[in-house]
């Protein structure tokens, strides 16, 4: 009778210590996704943040562009108004070329 019980006494301690291993593989395995988790949210928030400074500078662009547009508008109906085409028409194609060149740097 003593080596039946032997035996049930050594696989019960084999299930208690198995279960016990098993628990702290899932404890560590849950500590791995929070990391991972936390990894995944400091990576999304620095992609937004680049996003917005992306979006800030095409802002910037789009009203430097608007401020040429609106001074090109002005100098020509300087010219339309003056009569003195010639003048305000080297004024008008320098504007345009430096709006052309703005558009090409920033492409």
């Amino acid at each position: 009778m003593s080596r039946p019980m032997l035996l049930v006494f050594l696989l019960l301690i084999l299930i208690i210590t198995s279960q016990f291993e098993w628990r702290q593989q899932l404890v560590s395995d849950v500590e791995t996704n929070q990391s991972l988790s936390q990894k995944q949210q400091r990576i999304s928030k620095r992609e937004e943040a680049v996003k917005e400074k992306i979006i800030l500078s095409q802002e910037k662009s789009i009203q430097k562009l608007n401020e040429l547009v609106r001074s090109l508008r002005e100098q020509l109906s300087e010219c339309r108004s003056n009569g003195s085409a010639s003048s305000s028409l080297s004024n008008l194609t320098e504007s345009i070329i430096e709006l052309e060149r703005q558009q090409f740097l920033e492409d």
